[in-house]
């Protein structure tokens, strides 16, 4: 289970690195636009990413 979970962390070391990597002018207004975002829609956004990555993981298993 480990090397699995391992590699699940490299993956997304590797994609959250390629928006910065390829055009970091979007990704620092992007992360600028995130910041102004209220509290609220900021955990909306957190709860959203988790109940997708759960339905993937789902799906995929």
């Amino acid at each position: 289970m480990w090397p699995t979970l391992l590699m699940a962390f490299a993956l997304m070391l590797v994609l959250e690195g390629l928006l910065p990597f390829v055009a970091p002018r979007a990704w620092r207004e992007t992360f600028r636009r995130i910041t102004e975002l209220s509290d609220g829609q900021i955990r909306f956004l957190g709860l959203s990413s988790i109940l997708v990555g759960i339905v993937l993981l789902f799906i995929l298993k």
